[in-house]
């Protein structure tokens, strides 16, 4: 009996995904869901099924997401216009109430999506369990209201969560010492609680395909590279402004125990699965000194 070739093929990527399945089951991974991703419904319902198919396979999944484009076109709605200094929404008392809001309504919409695949999601804020912990954040020395830097992060709630086998959702507003409510950039979010939880990966989705060395040299997509190696690359000026916070983040995430940092781009139809589980990978992966390096392919 001949076996027909794509059921083969299927056969041959479920294989590919042993070894990635073994080393990593039972790890924590941390997904920094944003961009595109969170605004096309199709991408938002594939972004889902990846984090759905990780947690089934054996990692612990926990989702940080944003909500910026959502936050300006309420804001706007309400008659305000959004206002951003050095790339930071200037956020005073009613673009706060706003966006805690936005965040929350995003926040359930992403548990429902989740719930719908037959696990079971838990919704919160940096509020819960007094999370995430903050302090007012200047831009330059300009004031730009509710906008916070986290000093302390208080990971139990995620444990708890984690181990009654819930997908915790979490989205970045947090309080200071006076209990006040802050907006917090969701990239810092993703890196402070990977770090607090010591998770093995840390996976950005970007607008971007990755890392390039040359960025108008779309064949110059680093596949992966050491710590190292990114903090050399960054030190060199040859990095586009817009990704520079987010390496930086990576590498700061990593000097404090998180083991692998992606870099991918979220547009791409189920990129999280083609960047973890497969050999090539799609984005940038930077790994910690002494990790395997996967991509033997390139």
């Amino acid at each position: 009996m001949e076996l027909d070739h794509s059921i083969m093929e299927k056969a041959e990527v479920l294989i590919e995904a042993l070894p990635y399945i073994q080393r990593f089951n039972r790890k924590t991974i941390v997904v920094k869901y944003g961009g595109s991703a969170m605004v096309d419904e199709e991408l938002k319902k594939q972004v889902i099924q990846d984090v759905v198919l990780l947690k089934l396979v054996g990692f612990k999944p926990i989702i940080v997401h944003g909500g910026g484009k959502e936050i300006s076109r309420w804001v706007e709605k309400s008659g305000m216009e959004p206002h951003f200094v050095n790339g930071l929404r200037v956020t005073d008392e009613p673009t706060m109430e706003i966006a805690e809001m936005v965040l929350n309504r995003v926040n359930k919409s992403l548990v429902q999506m989740v719930n719908e695949l037959g696990v079971k999601a838990v919704g919160i804020s940096g509020k819960d369990g007094m999370m995430l912990k903050c302090r007012k954040r200047y831009s330059n020395g300009e004031d730009i209201g509710f906008v916070g830097d986290i000093t302390e992060v208080d990971p139990q709630i995620i444990y708890d969560l984690l181990e009654k086998d819930f997908l915790p959702i979490i989205c970045p507003v947090g309080f200071d010492g006076n209990y006040e409510t802050y907006n917090i950039n969701a990239d810092d979010a993703a890196c402070a609680i990977a770090t607090a939880m010591e998770a093995e990966k840390l996976a950005f989705l970007t607008d971007v395909e990755g890392v390039y060395k040359d960025f108008q040299d779309k064949e110059s997509l680093i596949s992966e590279m050491s710590m190292e190696e990114a903090q050399e690359f960054m030190e060199s000026g040859m990095l586009g402004g817009g990704m520079l916070p987010k390496l930086q983040n990576c590498i700061d995430a990593m000097k404090q125990g998180v083991s692998r940092v992606h870099i991918m781009d979220g547009r791409i139809p189920h990129c999280l699965l083609l960047e973890i589980f497969t050999n090539r990978g799609i984005g940038t992966a930077i790994i910690s000194a002494g990790e395997e390096r996967f991509y033997h392919a390139k």
